[in-house]
């Protein structure tokens, strides 16, 4: 029981770690310039490590140490935690353009009219050779994390549960497994919540003074502490993995022996299967119910993986919401929805102990109405906000940065700090709107409004505008998007379990613990890999404003709302 616990808390820091990734997804694509493309492939990446070692893994796991070998995933795994954060102490501080001249630059982003031969406000000089360095560094080592990540969880999970098959008794280990698979499935909420919580923290809490930040947390150049999850959660993991390293290689089981024979007749079987591994594989994926529920289950899960990346962006882009919002909604809503549709869709199948038939008509019943009910989602979303120069504009020219009236004002190119006009339109900065006057509220070193904007007009005179998004605006569709994705989730997840009842019933009993590897090595290289990278592909493609660092194109600034929401 001792082991079962320590396994629990062991597989829940590992999600920790793995899903605190997703939950702080777009605010390190905001930090190191990342387009969704490569954010998605770095989510994805763990599994890499994972799918190449998981088979040999399993087929190891009678002849070695196993809590031992746990333990040494598990350190790895920790390790991997560490490296996460790794990019925060190795860059500078994070750098946002500012109307106010701080301590660390006195450079401003306000109208100022040309002197002849000087140059723009804010220079390209940051564009060094050691700023480009930098940031494959920072990918290099994120990456890297992410490989490391997914080898060290490789021993975890299939040797966690044989050994306590092992030596649990026939009546408890059903128990046992429930509990463990109730965590896996808890762990990514909790992950949420823990990126909800970090990501209200500025992100150089360690590094700059209080009165040094001049963001708020719903201004779009905030950055939260994303790195403070990974070595909360690395550390979680490094103290669970401690135990392991004093467990025996075997237990007295608790009682009952019908399994011992059980599990050598599966040794046997293993080998068997390595030397006839073809023509297994060949029988299985002949079997068109096998073939056929596996890439159901494939497309089911490239969906989810997407979602799960990309999903808390969606709802900060959509609905103008933080980052610490958005996580705390899918960790409080969705997560636990599919948890209760998973269980709710078990409880089906034990009370009216269905047939074979029975559980393909759930299936589809249930992914049917999964559908009917998401179809709304395609409407439910704002309208991209108006920003001059670019989704808006007076005058006839379209999507010609420079307008007319802030010719004079000398823009640097890639000035963003978004302001609010009175006018109800946003633009990408104080100059960019012509606004030469900036006012500062002195106590909390923080900017009140700005002043005298050429661009703005108000009553034919020169407007003003606050600092920040003007947001979307539609903060009324949120609750019933909430609700309906909710419900979405909570109806595809009650297929969950019968379409594991089909695989494992519709196949030959010696077969079953090789099917069962298969399907979720298929799921691995046909669903969890490519899912995360083609939605970061599809989101791309919906940029209208990219951030440029170094003539490449970084993370993106303004998306057409529709096209992000309906691709």
């Amino acid at each position: 029981q001792f082991f079962v616990f320590c396994h629990g808390l062991l597989q829940l820091s590992q999600l920790l770690v793995s899903g605190y990734l997703k939950s702080s997804i777009s605010t390190i694509e905001r930090r190191y310039g990342l387009s969704s493309q490569t954010s998605g492939l770095l989510a994805s990446f763990n599994e890499v490590g994972n799918t190449l070692l998981i088979v040999f893994v399993s087929y190891f796991g009678s002849r070695v140490h196993r809590p031992r070998f746990i333990g040494c995933g598990a350190i790895l795994v920790s390790l991997a935690g560490f490296l996460m954060s790794l990019p925060h102490f190795i860059t500078g501080p994070y750098e946002y353009d500012q109307s106010v001249a701080s301590m660390s630059s006195n450079t401003t982003d306000l109208c100022q009219p040309r002197v002849p031969g000087s140059r723009g406000n804010l220079s390209d000089a940051d564009c060094t050779s050691h700023a480009a360095k930098e940031n494959h560094e920072v990918l290099l080592v994120m990456f890297v994390a992410q490989a490391l990540l997914g080898i060290g969880g490789v021993p975890i999970q299939p040797f966690g549960i044989s050994y306590i098959d092992d030596f649990a008794s026939e009546r408890n280990s059903p128990l046992y497994l429930g509990i463990l698979f109730s965590v896996t499935v808890i762990g990514p909420g909790v992950a949420f919540m823990l990126g909800s919580a970090m990501l209200r923290f500025y992100v150089d809490i360690d590094k700059v003074t209080r009165d040094g930040v001049q963001l708020t947390n719903k201004d779009p150049r905030w950055v939260g502490a994303w790195w403070l999850g990974f070595l909360v959660a690395a550390s979680l993991v490094a103290v669970s993995a401690v135990p392991y390293f004093f467990f025996p290689r075997e237990m007295p089981k608790e009682v009952g022996e019908v399994l011992r024979i059980a599990l050598l007749a599966l040794r046997t079987n293993l080998l068997y299967l390595y030397a006839h591994f073809p023509l297994v594989l060949l029988r299985n994926l002949r079997h068109p119910v096998y073939l056929l529920v596996v890439l159901a289950q494939v497309n089911l899960s490239a969906m989810v993986a997407g979602l799960a990346t990309f999903m808390g962006k969606f709802l900060e882009r959509q609905f103008s919401l933080t980052a610490s919002l958005a996580n705390m909604i899918i960790g409080a809503v969705n997560i636990p929805g599919a948890m209760v549709g998973i269980v709710v869709g078990g409880a089906i199948l034990k009370r009216f102990q269905m047939s074979l038939r029975q559980c393909s008509a759930m299936c589809v019943l249930g992914m049917f109405l999964c559908l009917l009910v998401a179809f709304p989602l395609l409407f439910l979303g704002c309208p991209t906000q108006k920003v001059a120069g670019i989704t808006y504009s007076e005058s006839s020219e379209f999507g010609h940065h420079a307008l007319e009236c802030n010719l004079q004002c000398n823009c640097p190119e890639k000035a963003y700090n978004p302001i609010c006009g009175s006018n109800a339109v946003e633009y990408i900065s104080p100059c960019s709107a012509g606004c030469r006057v900036v006012n500062i509220n002195a106590d909390i070193n923080s900017v009140l409004n700005y002043t005298n904007c050429s661009c703005i007009s108000e009553n034919g005179l020169a407007g003003s505008a606050k600092p920040g998004t003007c947001g979307t605006g539609c903060s009324h569709l949120f609750l019933p998007f909430v609700v309906l994705s909710c419900l979405a989730g909570i109806l595809a997840s009650t297929s969950h379990t019968p379409s594991f009842m089909l695989i494992l019933r519709s196949i030959q009993p010696e077969d079953k613990s090789f099917a069962v590897g298969i399907q979720f090595m298929l799921l691995r290289v046909l669903a969890w890999m490519p899912g995360p990278v083609l939605y970061g592909s599809a989101i791309d493609t919906t940029c209208i404003l990219w951030e440029k660092k170094c003539d490449r194109k970084a993370a993106c600034r303004y998306y057409d709302n529709h096209l992000f929401r309906q691709r």
